[in-house]
């Protein structure tokens, strides 16, 4: 069997990531017809279909999910070779694809971000943004080296934690409990709930699930901010982590719940021990920054 190359591997991976001929080729410099005809090249050689192509866009095949991963984890250690061999030489090369959530994308990204590419212009980093759900797929798949997660996960990865972010009870200006001190479970397990979707409210279940409540969900939403606005319209309650509550509305009451609540934000990934030199020095960066600006 012929030796396929690594550069029909990238086309493959970058076609399924953008879930598109036509992104992929755009992204890698290359015409449409080239991407199509390396896809073909790999089917010829395998004698199997990797990806279907219908009006509804690209889709992996079985056999296509079967292969990405051995694909993701081929080009997962060139691109860690190539790294090593630049660091021998004295130069700093390579890409660091980080899996995140959106309060760590609002919160920390930006700043850290800026400096380290500042310090290491020819690293580049590449964010993906999803919920816990998304991340945690995206680190056990491969596509990413590392990501942003609540602890503990529900795959085995390893993990570091990073902070303790305080979950908080949101009521509206005019609400009968919106004066309280503090919230106990009790007073609320009857309260309309608005919460994250599924994929997002993994704290809040588990907290939930802690104290023996059921909860009464009016709503689920994605957005932070749309539950937030719906909270301020007298909509329901809802129960969310401190970090996303940054430049609330005057009109929302923000009360603290009885007992210690917290999400654990942390970061995870498949091993620490074999990811390349850049993204070891992204999460060296990380954690200094962490170590500066959070208690």
């Amino acid at each position: 069997m012929i030796k396929l190359s690594l550069a029909k591997f990238e086309i493959f991976n970058t076609v399924v990531e953008l879930g598109s001929l036509t992104k992929a080729g755009e992204t890698l410099g290359l015409t449409q017809s080239a991407v199509s005809h390396a896809i073909s090249s790999i089917e010829s050689e395998w004698g199997f279909t990797i990806l279907n192509r219908g009006r509804s866009g690209i889709h992996l095949t079985s056999n296509g999910e079967r292969v990405l991963t051995y694909i993701r984890e081929i080009l997962r250690w060139n691109e860690e070779m190539l790294q090593e061999i630049a660091y021998i030489n004295g130069l700093e090369i390579g890409t660091v694809r980080i899996g995140t959530i959106s309060s760590v994308s609002i919160h920390w990204l930006p700043e850290i971000m800026k400096i380290f590419n500042e310090n290491h212009p020819s690293i580049e980093i590449k964010l993906m943004e999803g919920d816990y759900d998304d991340v945690e797929h995206w680190i056990s798949t491969g596509l990413v080296d590392f990501g942003f997660v609540s602890l503990p996960t529900t795959q085995r990865f390893e993990m570091i934690p990073l902070k303790e972010d305080k979950m908080l009870c949101l009521f509206s200006e005019g609400h009968p409990l919106a004066k309280q001190k503090k919230i106990s479970f009790e007073m609320i397990k009857e309260e309309p709930l608005i919460k994250s979707k599924k994929g997002s409210d993994n704290d809040l279940k588990r907290i939930l699930t802690e104290n023996n409540i059921v909860p009464n969900i009016k709503y689920e939403l994605s957005d932070d901010q749309a539950i937030i606005s719906m909270v301020e319209n007298g909509m329901g309650i809802s129960i969310l982590p401190e970090m996303v509550l940054h430049r609330v509305s005057a009109n929302i009451r923000i009360v603290e719940l009885e007992g210690d609540n917290y999400r654990t934000i942390g970061i995870a990934a498949t091993s620490f021990k074999t990811i390349a030199p850049a993204t070891k020095k992204f999460i060296e960066y990380l954690k200094s920054w962490l170590r500066e600006h959070t208690s």
